[in-house]
C-alpha cells in the first residue's frame, strides 16, 4: 500500500474525495467527469486536477483522458462513488489495469433487462419481464398478458420514470415518461423495461462487499407511493423475523455474486413476495436518501467511512463485523414530503428542527414524480420502527407548502405525509 495514493475519481463522489484526503495524509486526487457535473463538484480546488468531457463523448476518449492524466502522475486507484459513468470508470480500470468494478458487472447492475436475464440463468430467481421499443408494443404486450406490470426506464434510477400499467389504454403515457429517463446524463435509449409487479413488502438492503464477500449492514423498510413507486420513507431496521432475516441475507449474496460484485458498496431492492426475497433492483453505491446515514446511527456501521478505507486498500470486512456484534442505536426514520400542485414556493411554513427544506422561495415545484420531486424531509428516532416513522410522518404534516399555482391563484397546502 503506498503512502501517497493518487485516486482517480470518475463521476463526482460528493464529499468522499475530500475524506480520501482527509483519511491519510499525502493522498492526492484526481477527477474525470462530464461537464454537467462541474457546477455541483465539491471543493475542485481540493483536487490536483479536474477533466470533464461531454456526455457523448466515446469509452475511449475517457481512456484516453485518464490515460494523459496517469502520464502526468501515475494513478494508484480508481473511485467510482456514484451510478453516473461507472461503465467508463470500468473501462479505464482496464486500460490502466488498476482493480475496478468489471465492465459486465456494471453492465448487468445498470441495465435491469440484463439483470433478470443473468439472475434467471444463475437460478437465482426469475421474475417475468420483456423489453419493448415503443408505446404500441407496450400497448400489445399488456392486451395479450393481463395483469398488473410495472414500466421502467432500463438504466433509471430515483423511480424517475417508473409507473404500474394494467390498462393497454395507458401504454402511450407510461413509455413517454420513461423515455428520456436515463441516470447516465446521456441521451434515453428508446427500449424500456416491463416486468410483472412484485407483491409484497418492499426492503433494500444496505451491504459491503470484499474480495467477493458480502456482508448486510443493515435492512431499510421502504414506503411507496403506490402510483409512481417514488420512496416516500424509510427506517431501519425493518422488522423481519429471523426466518426471513435469514432468507433476505442469503438472497442479497447470491444476487450480488450472480452479478459478480467484488467490492464496495451495494444498495439492493427486494420485494418479500410469498415465494421469498424477489429483486427490484440494485446498485454499486451507497443508497441515496440519507439512508447511509440512518444505517450509522442505528447500527454504529459508517459506510461512508468503510467506501473511504477500502478505496485506498484498507481490509474493512472484520472491523464491519466486529461493529455488528456489538449493540446498536434506537431505530432511525426519514420521511419525505411532496407538493401536492405544481407552482412557485412562495414559502415553508410549520418546519422544526427535524425538517430539511431543499428548496427556496422562487423555486418550481411539480407534483410527486420521482426522487427529486421531495422539496423536504424529516428524520426521527425511536424506541421501535413503528415510532420513529411516526415521528418522522408527523413532523412532515406539520409542514405547509405555500404555493402559487399556474393560474394565479395561492393556495397553502401540507405537504403530503
Amino acid at each position: 500500500m503506498s503512502d501517497e495514493e493518487h485516486v482517480l475519481v470518475v463521476g463526482g463522489g460528493m464529499e468522499i474525495p475530500g475524506l480520501l484526503r482527509a483519511h491519510r495524509p499525502g493522498v492526492r486526487t484526481s477527477v474525470l467527469c462530464q461537464l454537467a457535473l462541474l457546477p455541483r463538484l465539491w471543493e475542485p480546488a481540493g483536487h490536483q486536477r479536474v477533466v470533464a468531457l461531454g456526455p457523448d463523448c466515446p469509452d475511449q476518449e475517457w481512456i484516453d483522458a485518464a490515460a494523459l492524466i496517469h502520464a502526468a502522475d501515475p494513478v494508484t486507484r480508481i473511485a467510482t462513488l456514484g451510478e453516473r459513468d461507472q461503465d467508463r470508470a470500468a473501462a479505464v480500470g482496464v486500460a490502466l489495469g488498476l482493480p475496478m468494478h468489471a465492465p459486465d458487472t456494471v453492465a448487468a447492475v445498470h441495465d435491469k433487462a440484463t439483470m433478470r436475464r443473468v439472475l434467471a440463468a444463475s437460478g437465482v430467481e426469475r421474475v417475468r419481464s420483456h423489453t419493448v421499443d415503443n408505446a404500441e408494443d407496450l400497448a400489445r404486450w399488456v392486451a395479450d398478458n393481463p395483469g398488473t406490470w410495472v414500466v421502467k426506464p432500463l438504466d433509471g434510477s430515483g423511480s424517475a420514470g417508473v409507473g404500474v400499467i394494467c390498462d393497454p389504454q395507458d401504454a402511450s403515457a407510461r413509455y413517454e415518461r420513461c423515455v428520456g429517463s436515463s441516470h447516465t446524463g446521456r441521451a434515453g435509449a428508446a427500449r424500456v423495461l416491463v416486468e410483472e409487479f412484485l407483491t409484497g413488502r418492499e426492503i433494500s438492503v444496505e451491504s459491503f462487499s470484499e474480495q467477493g464477500e458480502h456482508v448486510v449492514v443493515a435492512v431499510t423498510q421502504k414506503f411507496t407511493d403506490p402510483a409512481t413507486l417514488v420512496e416516500l420513507g424509510h427506517v431501519i431496521p425493518a422488522e423481519l423475523d429471523a426466518d426471513t432475516a435469514e432468507a433476505v441475507r442469503r438472497h442479497t449474496a447470491r444476487v450480488l455474486s450472480a452479478l459478480g460484485v467484488r467490492d464496495g458498496p451495494c444498495h439492493t431492492e427486494l420485494v418479500l413476495t410469498d415465494d421469498g426475497p424477489r429483486t427490484i433492483e440494485t446498485h454499486l453505491r451507497l443508497a441515496g436518501d440519507e439512508i447511509p446515514y440512518l444505517a450509522k446511527d442505528a447500527t454504529g456501521v459508517d459506510l461512508v467511512g468503510l467506501v473511504v478505507a477500502q478505496t485506498l486498500g484498507e481490509t474493512v470486512l472484520p472491523g464491519l463485523r466486529q461493529r455488528l456484534a456489538e449493540p446498536g442505536g434506537p431505530a432511525q426514520a426519514i420521511w419525505f414530503g411532496a407538493s401536492p400542485c405544481a407552482g412557485t414556493l412562495v414559502s415553508v411554513e410549520g418546519a422544526d428542527d427535524r425538517v430539511v427544506v431543499a428548496v427556496k422561495p422562487g423555486d418550481q415545484l411539480g407534483e410527486l414524480s420521482d426522487s427529486g420531486s421531495r422539496p423536504l424531509w424529516a428524520r426521527a428516532d425511536g424506541p421501535d420502527p413503528a415510532t420513529a416513522v411516526r415521528l418522522a410522518r408527523e413532523a412532515v404534516a406539520r409542514c405547509r407548502l405555500i404555493v402559487s399555482v399556474p393560474s394565479a391563484q395561492a393556495d397553502g397546502m401540507g405537504a403530503t405525509a
